[in-house]
């Protein structure tokens, strides 16, 4: 499709209603509010996939190097019964004829982490008469941007959480939590897309991911390569259909074909298909020496009930106390004490759940599971489209404003700031620029045109090209350091415009 049709219908005026010499519209990208309890800052990531799939990829192909009648002909069919009227398309035709996108984009190294209204990047035009192209991808931008920011901000909240607990109760074994938070979410994301761009972000936190498509999109997009590093990776693990070929009255002898199948490594068995403890109390205890002579892991996968009361065990009205899978499963397997005085499961058994998990019950699950004495790590979390998919763009805020524009020639600082409104739609002023102030990237505007030039904000994209890249793993190293130790003055020093 040519990318100038993915738009919102009402940006198709806008050409028209800026003021008479208007030359340049230049806005910011920016997290206004977080609807996240304890989250007051977002990671900025999705820009260069962006950049790299629609500004370069789909425009050179669906648009400049598409023959400029047929691109033409083909917009004003739609816009003309779209909008009712005969459109004028001379704007569009000037466009194909300059053969590139007039713009230009600074931005903060993705993986970077931002407060709340401080703004990730800017977007402005560099030639005059395309001061209206700024906004017009506002849609596109949006649409995109939005969820890989707002999962590698929700992945890196399961990281920081996973990681106190580990720290307080297993930090002998701090590697293993890269992997304790697994991305189950792709078939309940919105879209292909969406779970590519989820996944992703879910991926700069955390290794495990059953979200295939993620390894090969950040090569293409991210500079990674999966013969060379750690992208994601995962583990055999069976499903419902599977245990229940085997039928009911025969499922410990499909855990006995499953354990021999699988001679070696990880395998991860669901276990609720029908009676998770009869598994765990009865199936388990005569499977024991199969288990512990194996060489691997059995992971015993619950699959519903609620989350924290399966893994953790609970106390039920009438004062009964019920044990958690990992306490039943210390019973009969054992393990040992670590040196912070922790139980941690012997290396041949563990638990993983992945239904409905949310940041509230990953802390409660490590919470109790500290509390009964066993170490957060003998569990792993598979994060699914539970915690990824019930977000919007309102979940951090995020907007694109323009805030400075030029009218014959002469620079006026613009804003909104909605008397009805609580403060959240308030925008900055003017031209704008980050820089570190006490570990913090804050937010000056107002600027003049030559403290625009300085800063945090580096051109990442102008007129076409993509200026500077990022690899996966800078980002995953830009994501695990605090704000004042993102090397943002070195990577400014790329790209001299």
């Amino acid at each position: 499709m040519n990318p100038l049709l993915l738009t919102d219908g009402y940006k198709l005026g806008h050409k028209e209603q800026y003021p008479q010499g208007t030359t340049k519209v230049y806005s910011n990208w920016t997290p206004r509010k977080s609807r996240i309890e304890n989250i007051d800052s977002v990671v900025f990531f999705g820009l260069q996939y962006f950049i790299k799939e629609y500004l370069i990829q789909q425009f050179n192909t669906e648009f400049f190097q598409q023959p400029k009648a047929k691109v033409v002909t083909e917009y004003k069919k739609y816009v003309d019964h779209y909008l009712g009227v005969d459109y004028d398309v001379s704007h569009i035709e000037n466009l194909h004829d300059v053969g590139y996108l007039p713009i230009e984009i600074k931005a903060i190294p993705e993986g970077t982490e931002v407060p709340i209204r401080v703004p990730m990047f800017t977007v402005v035009n560099t030639l005059p008469e395309f001061f209206w192209i700024t906004n017009y991808l506002e849609t596109l931008l949006s649409n995109i941007i939005w969820q890989p920011c707002t999962s590698a901000t929700i992945a890196k909240q399961y990281k920081t959480i996973l990681m106190k607990y580990g720290q307080e109760t297993d930090k002998e074994n701090r590697d293993f939590i890269n992997w304790q938070g697994h991305d189950f979410s792709m078939r309940g994301m919105s879209g292909i897309e969406s779970s590519i761009l989820s996944g992703m972000g879910h991926a700069l936190s955390f290794t495990g991911s059953d979200t295939l498509p993620v390894t090969i999109n950040l090569e293409k997009y991210y500079n990674t390569d999966v013969t060379k590093e750690l992208v994601i990776g995962s583990v055999n693990a069976t499903e419902h259909s599977v245990m229940c070929a085997g039928s009911k009255d025969d499922e410990i002898e499909t855990f006995r074909r499953l354990l021999r199948t699988y001679p070696t490594g990880i395998l991860s068995v669901v276990s609720d298909t029908w009676d998770l403890w009869k598994v765990l109390t009865e199936y388990l205890p005569q499977l024991k020496e199969e288990i512990l002579n194996r060489d691997g892991k059995l992971v015993i996968r619950p699959d519903s009930g609620n989350p924290v009361d399966i893994i953790c065990g609970c106390e039920h009205k009438n004062k009964t106390i019920s044990k958690g899978v990992v306490e039943v499963l210390w019973e009969e397997f054992g393990g040992t004490i670590n040196s912070q005085g922790y139980k941690v499961l012997h290396s041949k058994i563990g638990a993983i759940y992945g239904d409905s998990i949310t940041i509230d019950r990953a802390t409660q699950i490590c919470e109790r599971l500290k509390q009964k004495g066993f170490a957060s790590t003998n569990v792993v979390l598979g994060i699914g489209s539970f915690t990824y998919q019930y977000n919007t763009r309102d979940t951090f805020g995020f907007a694109m404003k323009a805030t400075y524009v030029e009218i014959h020639g002469e620079g006026h600082a613009i804003f909104k700031d909605p008397i009805t409104d609580d403060g959240t739609k308030k925008s900055a002023k003017g031209l704008i620029q980050l820089f570190t102030k006490n570990g913090k990237i804050t937010l000056k505007d107002e600027c003049s045109i030559q403290e625009e030039k300085e800063g945090l904000l580096t051109t990442v994209f102008k007129d076409g090209q993509l200026l500077r890249e990022q690899s996966l793993q800078e980002i995953r190293t830009n994501i695990t350091k605090p704000t004042k130790d993102v090397n943002c003055e070195k990577i400014a020093t790329i790209v001299d415009i």
